[in-house]
C-alpha cells in the first residue's frame, strides 16, 4: 500500500469520526432550547458544561463524576447509557434521584 492510499484511508476514517459530532452539536443546542435535562436523553457533556448540572452530578455520583473516562469518553453518552458500565453507582433509583434534581434545577 502506497502513501497516497494510506492517506486516503486515514482521511476517510477521520471523516467517519466527524460525522456523529454534527448531530450531537445540534442536539446540544436543541436541549438548551427545550429546557429540562434528562438522564435518558441529555449527553453527559451537556451536563458537565453546565455548572449547576455538573454540581448535581458531583454531589450525587461522586465516584462516577471523578472517573476520567466519564469526564472524557462519556461526554457523548447519556447517564442511562453509562449505567451499564457503573451499575452499582447508577442504579435506577439513583438515576431517578438525579432526574428529580434536574427537574428542580429547571423549575428555578
Amino acid at each position: 500500500m502506497n502513501l497516497t492510499s494510506k492517506a486516503a484511508i486515514a482521511l476517510g476514517a477521520l471523516a467517519v469520526l466527524a460525522i456523529p459530532q454534527a448531530p450531537l452539536a445540534a442536539q446540544d443546542s436543541e436541549q438548551s432550547a427545550q429546557g429540562p435535562y434528562s438522564v435518558a436523553e441529555t449527553p453527559v457533556g451537556t451536563l458537565l458544561d453546565d455548572p449547576e448540572a455538573s454540581a448535581i452530578l458531583e454531589k450525587l455520583i461522586p465516584t462516577v463524576f471523578a472517573n476520567e473516562m466519564f469526564q472524557t469518553m462519556g461526554r457523548n453518552q447519556t447517564l442511562k447509557a453509562i449505567q451499564q458500565y457503573e451499575p452499582a453507582s447508577l442504579t435506577d433509583e439513583k438515576l431517578a434521584e438525579i432526574q428529580a434534581a434536574f427537574d428542580q434545577l429547571n423549575q428555578s
